[in-house]
């Protein structure tokens, strides 16, 4: 059995041969739009905002013109949801086509780092003899050659990753700067470049084979009437020379296992290894047509299909799982556009719950008041009266920076004699997009000290 492992666990370096085909086309041009997106997002503006932005540092998030402050991490739960069951849909109806298409560690191994190992290296024959032959000039200059290439791909790779994290202007001064002046993002962009250097160099499929759980959460998503791509056994054996009538349309020219990134042969079946890259499908299809016989022998099929049967493409866990995805999706939706623009919490100020002065009790409190516009917005801050108190809010009308928060100070007073027990306080903070009443309890010694408590929103 053909793998990227042998039997004794050792590893089998896996160097795929090229292929041409229409699939393989069809990839070449995804992964060249996925790697333009991915590299320009971040250079990306809207309302003078980056489109996307997680900015960690100063807890603020931009995504795509909304902005997000750290409370709204809540709405995470419901986007990673719909983002999760959208993408078990996608693999209960098309396999692994995720992988082979769209992930990450796919897109970059084979759009950016392969291409440049097979023009510094040569085709995979060149390849393998060289790995076997010894050391001599031409070797030592070309295996340098490709990872100093190596070096620069996942140090581009890296400092892009970084700009969505800072902003561009910041990532290009730092670049400029001393690596001691910013000694945090240059120790995350030196990491993250030998990481992406040794997983792109070095471990490449053993990611998605060894790491990855996706790959392993596919048998229990995949059914008998899921795409993916398979071996028709029933066409294709016996296997034999093309001159005999006897035998079956595989000639064994195993050019499927030689095209494969993780090793595999196909034709033994539905394996974890397989990522549904098709590059099995038009290495058989191109030696179909020079044999003059119908392509299809290796191909985008149903287990069920495979086999001879029909396969029901839209079942319903498949509706299932698209409806969960959408439910996901609509509630974060709902929650980011109803969400409140500010967050106004009373607070009692640490230390005593109450101050004695003469004949009056005086509490102590403050607002914490967050703006999660991204722009700076005024508020109105408005005790609600209570016979019996008297307020002092010195900062009635506060201005607060976009995604940014301010603590008001906020007192209360009250005759000792007239105090009778706890007295609900509330406070009315009004924004541009709506108010929120504040509450909380003015405490005196007729009450007891232990009856104190913190106001909340």
């Amino acid at each position: 059995m053909q793998s990227s492992l042998r039997a004794d666990g050792s590893r089998n370096w896996v160097q795929p041969a090229d292929v041409r085909g229409r699939f393989a086309r069809a990839r070449k041009a995804v992964f060249l739009l996925l790697v333009v997106a991915w590299a320009l997002v971040p250079w990306v503006r809207i309302d003078g905002r980056p489109a996307l932005m997680l900015d960690v540092e100063h807890r603020q998030f931009f995504l795509f013109g909304a902005t997000f402050n750290a409370q709204d991490l809540w709405l995470l739960f419901f986007l990673l949801t719909g983002v999760g069951f959208l993408l078990v849909f996608l693999t209960s109806l098309l396999g692994r086509v995720w992988c082979g298409w769209a992930c990450p560690q796919t897109v970059f191994l084979e759009g950016l780092f392969r291409p440049v190992e097979r023009l510094i290296e040569g085709p995979r024959d060149m390849r393998i003899r060289r790995d076997k032959g010894p050391w001599n000039a031409d070797k030592s200059l070309r295996k340098v050659g490709k990872h100093v290439a190596f070096v620069v791909l996942a140090a581009f790779v890296a400092h892009v990753f970084v700009g969505y994290f800072v902003s561009l202007p910041r990532l290009f001064a730092m670049m400029r700067s001393r690596p001691a002046e910013h000694p945090e993002a240059f120790a995350w962009a030196a990491a993250l470049t030998a990481v992406f250097y040794g997983n792109f160099a070095r471990f490449r499929e053993q990611l998605c084979i060894g790491l990855c759980p996706y790959g392993r959460m596919q048998s229990v998503l995949i059914d008998q009437d899921s795409l993916v791509v398979g071996y028709d056994k029933k066409r294709g054996e016996p296997r034999g020379k093309a001159s005999d009538p006897e035998a079956g349309a595989c000639v064994d020219c195993k050019r499927c296992i030689a095209v494969c990134p993780t090793g595999i042969d196909i034709r033994n079946g539905l394996q974890l290894d397989c990522i549904a890259c098709t590059s099995c499908i038009d290495a058989c299809d191109e030696v179909m047509d020079k044999l003059g016989r119908p392509r299809g022998l290796v191909r985008y099929d149903s287990l069920k299909g495979l086999a001879g049967g029909k396969a029901r493409i839209l079942r319903p866990r498949v509706w299932l799982y698209l409806a969960l995805g959408l439910v996901g999706l609509v509630s974060a939706t709902v929650a980011t556009r109803t969400r409140a623009t500010f967050e106004a919490n009373l607070l009692r100020v640490p230390g005593m719950p109450f101050v004695l002065d003469g004949d009056e009790v005086r509490n102590a409190f403050t607002i914490h008041l967050v703006n999660k516009r991204p722009d700076a917005a005024t508020f109105e801050v408005e005790p609600e009266p209570e016979p019996g108190l008297s307020w002092v809010v010195p900062m009635g009308e506060p201005t607060v920076g976009g995604l940014a928060g301010i603590s008001l100070p906020v007192t209360v007073t009250a005759k000792r004699a007239a105090l009778k027990g706890n007295v609900p306080i509330r406070i009315r903070v009004r924004g541009p997009e709506g108010e929120r009443v504040v509450e909380g309890t003015f405490v005196g010694p007729t009450a007891g000290v232990g009856t104190s408590e913190g106001g909340a929103p």
